[in-house]
């Protein structure tokens, strides 16, 4: 069952996407209206294949002061890949009785944002089980340094894109970030080089942290990074 799920989350993300956005125009896919077909159990499994959980801070809880902060946080995470927003897409037709031109758009609306989106769930444990508005997460190859990853940026906006918003049923027990990371550092370099393997995720919270991983998307390394500076 385990190999069975890694094998359908590396099949999920070896869909690559152009350069410096967050997915191809569905013109450049060989048979960009596939997923259209994909029946509500397919589309779930390509969704949930690229959603990781994990926790921010240790498993015991150490608090001397601050007891008014919780001692860890539930951490998920999706990657919204090509194929994971295209799914979707086609849930939001599944469930809305959408037209293919209407969920087409859909697609497009998302790949519009520039960089790759993450969606970032967290729940806290005890404490105020409130989270401090200057949490950050970084993106890089794993392992990452502070030097190899990019920050993140929270989009708030984004949660109105139903290609999104659909992807996973929403957990209220959890608040869901939608993160937006720059494929290319400011001067130029590309954020996965061919020797990478795996994508790191690093979110840190008061002085709390804690890391989930993916394998990369193929295209997303070496992304041609020309025009910035």
């Amino acid at each position: 069952m385990v190999a069975n799920g890694l094998m359908l989350i590396a099949a999920v993300l070896a869909v690559g996407c152009a350069s410096g956005s967050a997915g191809s125009s569905l013109s450049e896919w060989p048979d960009h209206t596939g997923f259209l077909s994909w029946n509500g159990s397919y589309a779930k499994a390509v969704a949930g294949a690229a959603r990781v959980n994990g926790r921010v801070g240790g498993a015991l809880d150490l608090r001397v002061v601050h007891t008014e902060h919780s001692y860890n946080y539930k951490l998920r995470a999706t990657w919204l890949a090509p194929p994971v927003i295209r799914a979707g897409a086609r849930l939001a037709q599944l469930r809305e009785g959408l037209s293919d031109a209407e969920v087409v758009r859909l697609v497009e609306e998302v790949e519009e944002v520039p960089g790759t989106i993450i969606m970032i769930e967290i729940d806290p444990r005890e404490g105020s089980g409130v989270i401090p508005r200057d949490w950050i997460a970084m993106l890089g190859p794993e392992p990452s340094s502070s030097d190899e990853g990019v920050r993140g940026v929270s989009r708030p906006d984004l949660r109105r894109l139903k290609a999104l918003s659909n992807v996973a049923e929403r957990d209220y027990a959890y608040d869901r970030f939608w993160v937006v990371f720059p494929l290319c550092s400011p001067d130029g370099v590309p954020l996965f080089r061919q020797q990478d393997s795996r994508a790191q995720l690093t979110v840190m919270i008061y002085a709390k942290g804690g890391a989930v991983t993916w394998p990369i998307p193929s295209s997303f390394r070496e992304t041609v990074c020309s025009g910035i500076g």
